[in-house]
């Protein structure tokens, strides 16, 4: 429990592990839900006389503001558009507010802006309101970026964090731990063998695509950001009651990425991903879905890295390449915390 009286706010609350979950239902649920708190899912569902809406809000504080495969303005972007596709929306529009730091460089700020547009463009959504904020030098750090989109849906499919099934196929739609392991090499000047990129994109074509070839038999869909691949299989367990094991050989991983983990001591599947998505689908659509997730260039190294089962709900498990069998609980924080 959180001492609200003589307790202060800490790095690990933002992290996505035990203290963000702690924080976020002990006082964000608790003051905001009015009694009837929603699964906690990527984006909250509003419901008009046509189709249903989702919206969803998200910071970006990310350390460095520029990186290999990108800035925070397109990771701010493909954020939300993310959270959005998890739904099963199609994004409309984004509203983006800036806080800025006295002395941020003009130059910096158009390129991020460009960035942004562009990033928009792709993921066919417009930017529509903003504001801006200026604070003086050292009261933050360069740039702070909050993006709040919504999103249509125009299907009934239930596809939430509780819906997941005994049986069904866990699917992540690619390579896992690039952004954290990129944002943590350009912040601290690791000199690696390869340029290690973050994967940030927006996931639109391939989330199409999979509910094309899937529709109803996709249960649950989340991106796997703060507390990677660990953190968002916790949370998707606990909220549909099921147990999960992973077979860790079957996890897709770029080798300079689990090289520079391992040098580290970081575990990849603790470290955050910001263009990847995790897919519980029915075990009869398995190899259908894969196969239309990989037909997408973004998804083409998706991969089937376990299963949703009865016995154990709430758990997460992984198979390790000895048969050996271990718990992987959700991380108490981020072990790299500002990396989006």
């Amino acid at each position: 429990m959180i001492d609200f009286d003589s307790a202060s706010v800490q790095l690990g609350h933002g992290s996505g592990g035990r203290l963000s979950h702690q924080l976020i239902s002990e006082l964000f649920i608790r003051v905001f839900s009015d009694g009837h708190p929603d699964p906690l899912d990527d984006a909250a569902r509003l419901t008009t006389r046509a189709n249903r809406l989702v919206f969803s809000t998200d910071s970006f504080v990310v350390d460095p503001v520029f990186f290999p495969g990108g800035n925070i303005g397109d990771l701010a972007i493909n954020g939300t558009v993310n959270d959005l596709l998890t739904s099963g929306g199609t994004p409309l529009a984004i509203s983006a507010a800036f806080i800025l730091e006295e002395g941020f460089p003009f130059r910096d700020l158009k390129t991020i802006v460009e960035t942004m547009k562009k990033a928009a463009d792709v993921a066919s959504v417009r930017i529509v309101t903003g504001d801006t904020k200026v604070v003086e030098r050292g009261k933050a750090d360069k740039i702070f970026i909050t993006t709040t989109g919504v999103a249509e849906v125009d299907h009934d499919y239930a596809i939430d964090c509780s819906q997941i099934r005994p049986g069904d196929a866990i699917i992540v739609t690619g390579t896992v731990a690039d952004h954290g392991m990129a944002i943590l090499a350009s912040r601290e000047g690791l000199s690696l063998e390869a340029t290690i990129a973050s994967d940030t994109a927006s996931l639109g074509r391939v989330v199409h695509r999979l509910l094309a070839a899937a529709g109803d038999s996709v249960h649950a869909m989340r991106d796997p950001t703060r507390g990677g691949v660990a953190a968002a299989l916790n949370e998707l367990a606990e909220s549909s009651s099921v147990g999960i094991e992973l077979i860790e050989a079957a996890i897709p991983i770029r080798p300079p990425v689990a090289g520079a983990c391992e040098i580290l001591g970081i575990d990849p599947l603790l470290v955050a991903n910001e263009g990847k998505m995790l897919v519980a689908v029915a075990p009869d659509v398995t190899e259908a879905a894969l196969a239309a997730i990989k037909a997408d260039p973004l998804g083409s190294e998706a991969a089937v890295i376990g299963h949703a089962h009865a016995s154990h709900p709430g758990r997460l498990t992984i198979r390790t390449p000895l048969g050996a069998g271990r718990i992987l609980d959700m991380p108490l924080s981020d072990p790299l915390p500002r990396i989006c």
